[in-house]
């Protein structure tokens, strides 16, 4: 069974941007989507540069997301963010687990589990990370691979918890690289993304979740990407930096 999903167009700034780049890119932004409604708009920004997006995008339409979260509500871990916190300050969605906190930062499916548990529990909208490296690619263990991180993500999550949940779908390999999984190749790490949560969380919550592509997505590859109907949007990271650029992909 099929149906309709909203696409969700979400930037990945990563570690880029002070305050006041992210007005100004705001300023430009908004008035280059202006109207724009057929699809959910997301900027996910470094912690600092939250509260400026809460202003410039108030009333706007356009969701604010954190990079990151820790699991607990509050208590002495230095450094670290809490879902009630991003929550407060006007944050609306969260990425989970992006393969950068995998890589270089120790993210496990583990913790992407409990980071998980904590977003939706904030009722923020979490965008689970998943994806293979090169190496795995080539071994022809992507399918594996999904299934596990997959299986490690849901686990004790349930159906009824797992309304909001969007995952994305990000080949290692292509991130920043500027190497992109044909459309064949994501449709098909998708539906097997969507497999697992089905056997996870249900059929009806799988039907409805959307299933994001993030690797060197730009305004070239944007429109045949988006036209797949297992692709529910996109995660983008270098190319969101530019507000024409960004503005360009999302009314691909």
């Amino acid at each position: 069974m099929t149906m309709a999903r909203k696409k969700l167009i979400a930037a990945n700034w990563k570690m880029y941007k002070t305050p006041p780049e992210a007005k100004k890119f705001c300023e430009e932004f908004l008035s280059l989507v202006a109207g724009h409604a057929r699809d959910e708009i997301a900027i996910c920004a470094p912690y600092i540069d939250i509260s400026t997006l809460s202003c410039a995008l108030f009333e706007k339409g356009i969701g604010i997301g954190a990079q990151d979260l820790y699991w607990e509500k509050e208590g002495a871990f230095t450094g670290e963010v809490s879902a009630p916190m991003l929550k407060a300050i006007g944050c609306t969605h969260v990425i989970i687990g992006h393969s950068e906190r995998r890589q270089y930062f120790g993210e496990t499916d583990a913790t992407v589990n409990k980071k998980l548990k904590a977003a939706l529990d904030a009722q923020l909208i979490p965008i689970v990370c998943v994806g293979e490296v090169l190496e795995e690619r080539e071994a022809k263990l992507t399918d594996d691979i999904l299934r596990r991180q997959c299986t490690g993500a849901f686990r004790d999550i349930g159906g009824d918890r797992a309304q909001s949940l969007v995952v994305a779908y990000e080949p290692v390999w292509a991130i920043g690289t500027g190497k992109t999984a044909t459309p064949e190749m994501a449709v098909e790490a998708h539906l097997t993304i969507r497999a697992q949560a089905a056997a996870a969380l249900g059929d009806d919550v799988a039907c409805k979740m959307r299933i994001l592509y993030g690797g060197s997505v730009k305004p070239e590859n944007a429109k045949a990407l988006m036209s797949e109907e297992e692709i529910d949007g996109a995660l983008v990271g270098g190319a969101s930096l530019d507000p024409k650029t960004f503005s360009s992909i999302v009314k691909y």
